[in-house]
């Protein structure tokens, strides 16, 4: 009786267990999200990523134009300073006398060229540690270089601080925004990086006039120490935006963790894979930096100089590199949205042939033309078309990277390929300045011919291997031309 009883109670139990069991499953099943509310959950995660990647980019940009508007704006901007200086050079006990245009112009020449030549340690710096921290500390050397230049006691002094140091800080803080900006962008590329570049031109607009302002109102040395403070400020709070794109950010953390140890590397310039630097695109692309380098800084540095020449007093020379950088930031813009609809080769060939035919058309009979009236009104044309058109070369040539050579190699193209350009810039913008010549009264803007004329021949020169680029691209597979229009 005891058995029964005692296998009756264990049944009860049992079967009250199952039907509590059931109860919660009951309760479970009612309360558990149906398969709608589990794809609706997913699709509003993706939503709120989304919109939290969108703000990331408009802050990086945001950000990447303040870098390119302070420091590109100023070394821009050098022309207003070539200018001053040039005129103490031919004055007793200054720090430029008795110096030359052409030695002159290597204070800029030095800063844009070391802007790009250190960009491969940049942007491996940026890897090892972070975008941010490169960035800040460019933001310091930056300032610091222009507010010790405006302690010059000699010519050495300016070229190796308003050379060498601002361009060293430039390239670290305008390298990590270019670097880094086309990483989180992909059918607005092109759009997002002339936003970016344009920030160049808006600077030098903006920075021109108002260096000419300072340095009438309180000295070239103390515009100096203005524009240092100044540049400060918006440096540092932009850098505080710089970032990997979170994929990209992954793939640098598993290479920093093979490394050994932390300062492992940082001298090692990141050499570009062997099978994309031996292609034919790659080399036809280096080519085009090169010839297209070498001269593109050329007429900016030597606006307000040559303005002279044709009658122009210096503010008036100054309003042409404010003209040329107005017309700059709009090419950038208009052209970098144009790019992402028509192709952003086609766009970069379009506008280095416009800037070429610009130059021999228009600058060049500037310096021959006898009649004043003439010559103003072609360089008046030539500074419009050269700032919207050449200008658009330096904002389509990293967007177009991406395209040729893939997401996954384009941090070590870019940084090669900008060391390319540095280093082509400072030789070939030296050489400009050593090819003018002096003339008599009646035709002084003579003296630029030969810079006008080189400048003429290297962008022809790199129109072409644009040109090549375009052709290498439409290479398949199989070696053989596939025709494509949108490239």
């Amino acid at each position: 009786m005891s058995t029964l009883t005692e296998t009756v109670a264990d049944s009860a139990f049992s079967n009250g267990q199952h039907f509590q069991d059931d109860i919660a499953l009951t309760h479970r099943n009612r309360h558990a999200p149906s398969r709608e509310q589990e794809e609706s959950a997913s699709a509003t995660e993706e939503h709120s990523e989304t919109q939290r990647s969108n703000r990331q980019t408009v802050i990086i940009t945001i950000a990447s134009f303040t870098i390119a508007f302070t420091c590109c704006g100023i070394n821009f901007a050098f022309g207003i300073f070539q200018a001053v200086y040039e005129t103490l050079s031919r004055q007793p006990d200054t720090p430029f006398t008795g110096a030359s245009p052409a030695e002159i112009d290597l204070i800029g020449t030095m800063s844009l060229s070391l802007m790009t030549i250190g960009a491969p340690f940049v942007v491996a710096w940026a890897k090892r540690f972070s975008p941010q921290s490169i960035s800040l500390i460019g933001s310091v050397i930056f300032s610091v270089a222009l507010i010790l230049a405006s302690f010059g006691k000699a010519l050495w002094h300016f070229e190796v601080t308003q050379g060498v140091l601002l361009g060293l800080g430039t390239c670290m803080s305008y390298m990590v925004a270019v670097t880094i900006a086309p990483t989180w962008f992909t059918t607005r590329r092109g759009l997002a990086l002339g936003i970016i570049t344009s920030g160049t031109g808006l600077g030098g607009l903006v920075w021109a006039p108002a260096l000419k302002a300072a340095v009438e109102a309180m000295g070239y040395r103390n515009a100096m120490r203005l524009a240092g403070g100044i540049a400060f400020a918006l440096n540092i709070t932009a850098s505080f935006a710089m970032a990997w794109e979170p994929e990209i950010k992954a793939r640098i953390e598993m290479e920093n963790g093979a490394r050994t140890g932390r300062m492992d590397g940082i001298l090692k310039v990141p050499i570009v894979d062997w099978r994309v630097a031996r292609t034919r695109k790659f080399v036809a692309q280096a080519l085009g930096a090169i010839f297209q380098s070498a001269v593109y800084y050329l007429p900016l540095f030597f606006f307000a100089t040559y303005a002279r020449t044709l009658g122009y007093s210096d503010t008036a020379g100054a309003n042409f590199i404010a003209l040329s950088n107005a017309c700059n930031a709009i090419g950038k813009i208009v052209i970098g949205y144009a790019a992402d609809h028509l192709g952003r080769l086609n766009a970069l060939l379009f506008t280095t042939v416009i800037s070429a035919i610009a130059t021999v058309c228009f600058w060049v009979p500037s310096t021959l033309s006898s009649d004043i009236a003439a010559s103003q009104g072609l360089f008046i044309t030539f500074t419009i078309l050269y700032g919207i058109f050449a200008s658009a070369y330096v904002a389509l040539f990293p967007a177009s990277l991406v395209e040729l050579f893939g997401a996954q190699n384009f941090v070590s193209v870019n940084g090669v390929l900008y060391m390319v350009r540095g280093l082509a810039t400072l030789v070939g913008t030296p050489i400009g300045g050593v090819l003018i010549r002096s003339h008599s009264s009646d035709n002084p803007s003579k003296s630029y011919e030969g810079m006008s004329l080189l400048t003429s021949i290297f962008l022809f020169a790199a129109s072409f291997s644009v040109l090549w680029v375009r052709v290498e691209a439409m290479v398949g597979v199989d070696g053989k031309l596939v025709k494509k229009w949108k490239l």
